[in-house]
């Protein structure tokens, strides 16, 4: 039997609804081992970041080396790195090990706005990790920060997307969540380096949209991890976030975590008809 396996390379949301814990509820709901190189530790609940406490470099590495040496992984997703030297490290363990199924989500702002990458790091992102970036999921925030352009509708993303592709990333998801030139539609664009891809889904009026970042690119890791091409992996990510949207949990007082079983009920009450 072959088991797909996924390796997160993030922070701790202890309200479990994003980071390396939103991950591994992806990777477990979609059939994927999933192993943790864990950041950061973060104190965060649907009503902001309470505290950041980064981890060495050392640390980081130590435990990337501990799935390299060891497990092994068939793909890798990067979320919240947080400083350049953190940045630096994960990415030497990169090449060290040939680890060429690589997901970078660049996590910068939580939902509540609190920083989550330091502005210094911006430069090490663009400069180290994109190059080694199979797929790079920004958001429409996180585009402008690091393409250095204003956004606003779909021809300034897919501008977007060329420039993060100049910068090495193979291939651009460029999310639509923030992109509210379309008030009844999200468009995710996916830009290969030469063709565009667009995937719709109806746009929904919800607070609880915390850690759809890290899922939607968890989801493309563990799909990537299956076998899975880019496109393949791009469209049932975007089938599991717009399930995970829809069918909300209401947890907490503020931004609250999406449904990470939505998408595997969906799919058994489907096979049940």
């Amino acid at each position: 039997m072959t088991i797909a396996r996924a390796l997160t390379v993030a922070g701790s949301d202890s309200g479990g609804g994003a980071g390396i814990q939103a991950d591994l509820k992806t990777f477990q709901e979609l059939d994927v081992f999933g192993m943790t190189a864990l950041t950061a530790v973060t104190a965060q609940n649907t009503l902001g970041v309470h505290g950041i406490y980064p981890l060495t470099v050392e640390a980081v590495q130590k435990q990337m080396d501990a799935i390299g040496e060891d497990i092994g992984t068939d793909a890798v997703k990067t979320g919240m790195l947080f400083n350049s030297d953190i940045i630096r490290g994960v990415a030497e363990k990169l090449m060290q090990y040939k680890w060429e199924k690589v997901v970078v989500d660049p996590v910068m702002i939580a939902k509540g706005g609190s920083v989550l990458l330091l502005e210094e790091a911006v430069r090490a992102l663009r400069e180290v990790l994109m190059p080694l970036a199979l797929v790079i999921t920004p958001n429409v925030p996180e585009a402008e920060l690091i393409a250095g352009k204003s956004i606003h509708g779909l021809d300034d993303r897919k501008e977007a997307a060329r420039i993060l592709a100049d910068l090495g990333a193979k291939n651009v998801v460029m999310k639509g969540g923030h992109d509210e030139s379309n008030p009844n539609e999200v468009i995710d664009l996916l830009y290969d380096g030469r063709d565009f891809y667009e995937f719709s889904s109806p746009r929904q009026e919800t607070r609880h949209t915390h850690g759809t970042g890290c899922t939607f690119a968890a989801a493309v890791t563990a799909e990537l991890a299956k076998g899975r091409t880019v496109v393949q992996a791009v469209e049932v990510a975007k089938q599991f976030i717009q399930a995970a949207i829809e069918d909300t949990i209401q947890l907490g007082q503020g931004h609250g975590p999406t449904n990470h079983w939505a998408y595997r009920r969906r799919q058994a009450a489907g096979a049940g008809r």
